[in-house]
């Protein structure tokens, strides 16, 4: 029996129209992300896959984005997995790109500014996940989490197959096997009537 994952990153903040780092900082939707989440929800409500119960990480803008979505499908949104949360980065959050720089030049990422390391991000987002999946056994779950959350999460599972920046209100669906996860959609934003979505074949 399968078991179909969908994965949604949040809608947009100001932080990020203002290219601001917001990790774990606790930043609220802004009325672009709400659009974008009411607009998510008008094509689920039309698409095949259903879903049983939603979950975000807990962070004001994932639980915001998953509530409007929950409430205009009519399905549950369970308590927070702070597994879901996004990555913490330290002395970044709140820098703009400009701030960035100037204070630590280009290969800021490379530096040891407090932020969490790839490695231990892949981790957590794989354990989150299958932690998840096992907990809600038989049924179909819609995550709302974070776009380096989900970055990470992809190459975990699927390496360096799945290319591109994780977009706001970006739609990815996992479909469990016995084989282990098939990825069916991967970063698609077609509801928001843009170019950037691609299917993709049953295995990779």
């Amino acid at each position: 029996m399968s078991q179909i994952i969908g994965l949604v990153r949040h809608g947009l903040t100001d932080w990020n129209a203002q290219g601001k780092i917001q990790g774990q900082t606790d930043i609220p939707l802004n009325a672009t992300g709400r659009e974008q989440a009411r607009l998510l929800s008008e094509r689920l409500i039309a698409e095949t896959h259903s879903f049983d119960v939603i979950i975000s990480s807990g962070l004001g803008r994932a639980e915001e984005t998953a509530r409007i979505i929950a409430d205009a499908l009519h399905i549950p949104l369970l308590k927070p997995e702070t597994g879901l949360r996004e990555r913490a980065y330290g002395l970044v959050e709140g820098t703009t790109p400009e701030e960035r720089e100037s204070r630590w030049g280009a290969d800021w990422r490379q530096m040891d500014l407090g932020q969490e390391l790839d490695e231990s991000l892949r981790l957590r987002a794989a354990q989150a996940l299958e932690s998840i999946a096992k907990q809600h056994e038989g049924k179909n779950i819609l995550l709302v989490t974070h776009g380096s959350w989900l970055a990470q999460l992809f190459i975990a599972i699927f390496g360096d197959k799945l290319p591109g920046h994780i977009a706001n209100l970006s739609y990815s669906i996992l479909e469990r096997t016995g084989e282990g996860w098939h990825p069916l959609l991967y970063n698609c934003t077609k509801h928001m009537q843009l170019s950037d979505a691609f299917t993709l074949q049953r295995k990779l």
